[in-house]
């Protein structure tokens, strides 16, 4: 066994297919920036953290050209086509395990304020349960993390709405795992989330999420109410 690997499920920031649902009031262009500020943020999180091994899940394949322009030197690159984020996660959850991880977690790439200590958390449950799940505010979860891979947890379910949460935690149960829940946390997907984020980057100390920060202060009309 090799230790922890922490996968983020990354896709290409593409103007015109990047966090459409921030559109309006941001133009496709804008949206597509804040997103590369989220991942650019969420990957430096990710490098910083001691033990474990950064891998990145990139969509599309194409982009790995791109990713090894914004990854630490060292990190995996996994590339993937899948129908749905389901296969995707199946499929380098997977991989990783196959090639001699002991636990392997994979984490959302649009919520670069995460606490680092949660997923310090999920690797010390690791070593005590048979999964960890992070739940996100949106019905969803932000992170995943498994010592064998168990395919049901990735089938049948709604992607993308707020079911994926409760439908997954129905098939833990009905596995039987045991499993042990973060904290709720949040991404960003909607104007109110990066409305959110913005504020509470004035809590945060000012060397966290320079990219996101950068954004908001080349894009200043971002105010509550516009």
């Amino acid at each position: 066994m090799i230790g922890t690997a922490l996968i983020i499920m990354a896709k290409q920031p593409l103007v015109g297919s990047t966090k459409t649902r921030l559109c309006p009031p941001l133009e496709p262009a804008e949206a597509a920036v804040v997103y590369e500020a989220l991942l650019l943020d969420t990957i430096e999180l990710c490098s910083d953290l001691d033990g474990i091994h950064l891998a990145v899940a990139v969509t599309p394949p194409s982009a790995v050209g791109y990713f090894e322009s914004i990854t630490p030197s060292g990190a995996t690159l996994i590339p993937v086509d899948c129908p749905d984020i389901g296969h995707c996660l199946q499929r380098v959850i997977g991989q990783l395990l196959e090639s001699g991880y002991d636990k392997v977690l994979a984490l959302n790439s649009d919520g670069p304020s995460l606490p680092a200590a949660y997923i310090y958390q999920a690797v010390y449950n690791l070593n005590h349960h048979e999964m960890v799940l992070g739940p996100g505010e949106d019905g969803g979860y932000y992170l995943i993390g498994l010592k064998r891979l168990h395919k049901d947890l990735f089938i049948e379910i709604d992607w993308s709405t707020p079911r994926v949460l409760p439908q997954t935690i129905s098939k833990i149960e009905m596995l039987g795992l045991d499993s042990v829940m973060l904290p709720y946390w949040y991404d960003i997907d909607t104007w109110d989330d990066l409305l959110r984020l913005k504020d509470e980057l004035r809590r945060l100390p000012s060397e966290l999420l320079p990219n996101t920060r950068r954004f908001f202060s080349s894009y200043k009309s971002i105010e509550r109410g516009l």
